[in-house]
């Protein structure tokens, strides 16, 4: 199992495929913006 974060620590950096198919960072945003990250299993996907 990966160790959790808590409350207050920074998430490591990790990069995504966004809808329109771009890599997108975290670090892309990190000092810029709040960002949320949720995890939704089967949402966007075809049936």
């Amino acid at each position: 199992m990966e160790p959790s974060l808590k409350t207050g620590e920074l998430a490591p950096d990790f990069s995504l495929s966004a809808t329109t198919k771009e890599k997108i960072s975290l670090s892309d945003y990190r000092g810029k913006k709040n960002i949320v990250v949720a995890f939704y299993g089967m949402d966007f996907t075809p049936g």
